[in-house]
């Protein structure tokens, strides 16, 4: 029998246009404004929905323009895709309504015209499009689908506002929420007949003791939606260890080693420049040998969630700061705590 596996055939974003400076957002802060925003962030800007409802910047208008750049991309059309799955961790339609049901991915699919395709919605966390992703190229290697698309839409900077209105100094623990910034991702695999093109593995773990750590709910003082982040055990050295920890195990199972991967690119979720650069680092120490050239738009655009990889690879495709023919490996980052790797050849993916 021969063996499957699945590629990354195209790609597709939606920004808003409207831009927030951190200088704006921290003008808005009611509490203490005695602290670097940008210094400590690294984030300099980032996009910001408009709320009105007849601006269908909501996050499912959000992932259906990303879902709509991503075909344009693409070889395929809306009716030959064979599966859809929405990893949205934000669920605000028909402006501040967070909905659940019907599923984003139903919707999606049937506004899109994919009206044969199986659709189902994911929830986790920041790591939510790369597990799309995990249950797409397993679905393609398994001859369950010939295709699919994993789409998100982030309207996150509601978390930012309601930091901004609460928050009273830099150690409270809806700080990183003002790291956030709104976007929407898509993107299409299908099976790879090429190596040159090719996932080549997508593997994740949950470490769930860390769990409380990081999370999103109703803020516990206004009516907003709010996230309580412990910055300081989050970014402890033995939770950033998790990842090279864990991705070292799997290629040590194959009788492989981080460097004879022989990575062109790495894309880090997107939380910060330094967190970027301390994951970077604790990786080189782990491995004992240099990270290939990180790719980063946090600066531009903040944490956009679920969609920072692939937003990061889109943008700099485009901008030709990476190449098609390279090797990429994309790291995810979530609470849960998720950990994982994804390794992937791409030569010919629509952007």
């Amino acid at each position: 029998m021969t063996s499957r596996s699945s590629r990354l055939e195209a790609l597709g974003a939606y920004l808003p246009p409207t831009v927030q400076t951190t200088a704006e957002l921290v003008a808005q802060v009611s509490g203490t404004q005695e602290f670097d925003l940008e210094r400590i962030t690294g984030v300099a800007e980032r996009r910001v929905h408009d709320p009105r409802p007849e601006a269908g910047e909501d996050s499912y208008g959000l992932a259906l323009r990303a879902a709509e750049d991503c075909l344009g991309n693409s070889r395929y059309t809306a009716g030959e895709l064979d599966v859809v799955i929405s990893a949205s961790i934000t669920r605000f339609q028909d402006g501040e309504r967070f909905a659940f049901e019907p599923s984003f991915a139903r919707q999606l699919a049937g506004e899109l015209g994919a009206r044969k395709a199986i659709h189902f919605d994911v929830s986790n966390a920041c790591a939510g499009m790369l597990t799309g992703v995990y249950l797409l190229d397993r679905l393609i290697r398994a001859g369950v689908a010939r295709n699919g698309m994993v789409v998100s839409g982030e309207q996150a900077t509601k978390v930012a506002q309601t930091a901004a209105a609460e928050i009273t100094d830099s150690y409270d623990p809806q700080f990183a929420s003002l790291s956030v910034g709104d976007s929407a991702a898509a993107v299409i695999l299908d099976e790879s007949v090429d190596a040159a093109d090719r996932i080549h593995y997508v593997e994740m773990m949950t470490c769930s003791e860390y769990s409380h750590l990081c999370l999103g709910m109703p803020s516990d003082r206004t009516d907003g939606i709010a996230l309580y982040t412990d910055n300081k055990q989050m970014h402890k050295r033995d939770r950033l260890r998790l990842w090279p920890s864990f991705h070292g195990d799997v290629l040590a199972k194959q009788g492989r080693t981080f460097a004879g991967e022989e990575f062109d690119y790495i894309v880090q979720h997107q939380v910060g420049t330094r967190f970027v650069e301390f994951v970077n680092r604790t990786g080189e120490e782990v491995f004992g040998t240099e990270m290939p050239q990180s790719l980063s738009v946090v600066e531009r655009f903040g944490n956009t969630a679920t969609t920072s990889h692939f937003l990061t690879l889109r943008e700099h495709l485009k901008a030709g700061t990476a190449r098609q023919g390279g090797k990429f490996l994309l790291v995810p980052a979530a609470s849960g705590v998720v950990a994982g790797a994804l390794s992937a050849t791409i030569s010919t993916m629509g952007v």
